[in-house]
């Protein structure tokens, strides 16, 4: 056994029952499982044999944002290279990464300590062990904010979002909204100076990055056509799909995004049937106000294949979408839910002026009916088996 594991146990029996820490069990719990694995073992007969727990499936997610992580981090150096002067084809890699990677460090440090800090907080308060979901909460976050984002607002808006809109529900598993994008939305409406606007995408004082939704909405009395006003500003959909545009750090890559979801869906944790239903409702709602344009310089004549690759819609229909707690949990539900979300994303992105992002606003408000959805399968399910009966 190692230094480090023998003071482990050395220190242990302090915070058992009847030892003078022992109210403080569950944070040296939490520190002890995320370094050690666990001498218990299940012995005898198992009534479940599955490969996959909650801590299983939270390292999965984990895993799956792993590339749009470390694309985010070498698109934040690029960008802000390419603000200093550099020539695109002449950014070094390595450099660009070190940026990255510098910016992202303190953001996701702030993210980890102020959640774990209040995860242990109400864990000790209900007795509870402490839960693994915040592991993926605290990576999700830092992936879906701006690289200026001011740590001590991101520090407020995480203790709001783990105490609001998680805790207060009764932690892991009971909350009805998805933790990350509470976060977020506390971000928006709280300071929308520091987390929209053009000055916020690339990390150099005073430089302004206009991102393409920002481009097209205030672009949107331009007679010469959306894509071609995004093409004059050098986003071209290739560009958007590969991810070399000012966003979100997450966000911006959806080559990098399919990756994760190509994990997700071959083990099982991220729901395909949301995935698909979204993408599908957010393609037959751009399909729609195309036909509705009134310009073809308008939002609404936005072709469908772009709005997949711009903002957060493939992120947040991998990655936010699919939380299997917040979402549907029925297959018909999941079904519902993900077309209603993929429809008002692409609605609220494009008719409203004031706010060119409907994701998050979709998700967060498809969170609330989720559980009504679900009643209602399950009450249909039951009618129809009723039926089957009295037959």
């Amino acid at each position: 056994m190692s230094v480090f594991g023998k003071l482990f146990e050395k220190v242990e029996p302090h915070f058992e029952e009847g030892g003078k820490l022992h109210r403080f069990y569950y944070a040296f719990d939490m520190l002890k499982s995320m370094n050690f694995s666990l001498p218990t073992r299940t012995q005898g007969g198992v009534h479940v044999r599955d490969g996959i727990d909650v801590r299983r499936m939270m390292f999965t997610v984990i895993i799956a944002l792993i590339p749009p992580l470390l694309y985010g981090m070498y698109n934040v150096g690029y960008q802000n290279l390419l603000a200093l002067g550099a020539e695109p084809g002449a950014i070094p890699i390595g450099r660009a990464f070190g940026i990255g990677l510098l910016r992202m460090l303190p953001i996701l440090a702030v993210t980890y300590v102020v959640g774990g800090v209040w995860e242990m907080v109400f864990a000790i308060a209900r007795k509870h062990e402490v839960s693994e979901g915040f592991l993926v909460t605290g990576l999700l976050v830092p992936l879906i904010v701006p690289p200026t984002i001011p740590l001590w607002q991101l520090a407020i808006a995480t203790s709001f979002g783990v105490v609001i809109g998680k805790e207060i529900f009764g932690g892991t598993g009971m909350n009805i909204f998805n933790p990350a994008l509470v976060i977020r939305a506390f971000l928006f409406f709280a300071y929308p100076v520091q987390i929209s606007g053009d000055l916020v995408w690339v990390a150099v004082d005073g430089h302004t990055a206009a991102t393409p939704l920002a481009v097209i909405a205030e672009g949107a009395q331009e007679t010469s056509g959306v894509v071609a006003e995004l093409t004059a500003f050098g986003f071209t959909w290739w560009n958007m799909f590969v991810g070399s545009i000012p966003g979100s750090i997450g966000e911006t890559s959806t080559i990098a995004i399919i990756l994760g979801a190509l994990l997700l869906v071959a083990t099982g944790v991220g729901s395909w049937r949301v995935m698909l239903s979204m993408l599908a409702g957010g393609v037959a709602m751009a399909l729609l106000l195309n036909l509705v344009a009134p310009s073809p310089a308008s939002f609404a004549a936005l072709p469908p294949h772009y709005h997949l690759v711009m903002g957060g819609f493939a992120f947040g229909l991998v990655y936010m979408a699919t939380d299997p707690v917040s979402a549907a949990a029925t297959n018909p539900g999941k079904w519902i839910y993900g077309a209603i979300v993929g429809a008002l994303s692409i609605l609220v992105r494009t008719v409203n002026p004031a706010y060119p992002e409907g994701v998050m606003l979709a998700i967060l408000f498809m969170n609330m009916f989720a559980p009504l959805i679900d009643h209602y399968v399950v009450k249909a399910n039951m009618r129809r088996r009723l039926a089957r009966a009295a037959q």
